[in-house]
């Protein structure tokens, strides 16, 4: 019997209206502690909180005016795995039909919404460089 889990965590992703004061009330009033950022231009546009055994991601959209009055529906539920691209090509042998994995914040994203609509990303960490899809990596 294999010991070894694949999926190991899931981790709320919420788009955020104003990253200063989201991260002021999940790390100064709920305790959560900055883990991980991404600050492509100076500022903080991403990041992973950890509190205990629970996470969450936080992002702040570059468009803000595209995304208005959506962003409380953008919900995203990361799954963290060992092997994301294992789960892509057993998704899809199962029919589920998925975008094109890619690389984004040093990891592989395999991503795809539920019957409902919401969106799932199965993800592991890699060396493969940022924004790089599957089909260019595995030539």
């Amino acid at each position: 019997m294999d010991t070894q889990h694949n999926i190991k965590q899931a981790v709320p992703f919420f788009m955020v209206k104003n990253m200063e004061t989201s991260l002021l009330f999940y790390t100064d009033g709920l305790g959560f502690t900055l883990i991980n950022q991404w600050t492509p231009s100076g500022k903080i546009e991403w990041c992973w909180l950890q509190r205990e055994g629970a996470a969450i991601m936080l992002q702040e959209p570059r468009n803000k005016d595209k995304l208005a009055g959506e962003l409380e529906r953008g919900i995203s539920i990361c799954f963290q795995c060992t092997d994301a691209l294992a789960l892509y090509h057993e998704f899809t042998e199962r029919g589920i039909a998925i975008q094109e994995p890619f690389v984004g914040n040093n990891m592989w994203v395999v991503a795809f919404n539920d019957p409902d609509g919401y969106k799932l990303d199965f993800e592991s960490p890699t060396d493969v460089e940022e924004e790089t899809k599957y089909s260019e990596w595995k030539k």
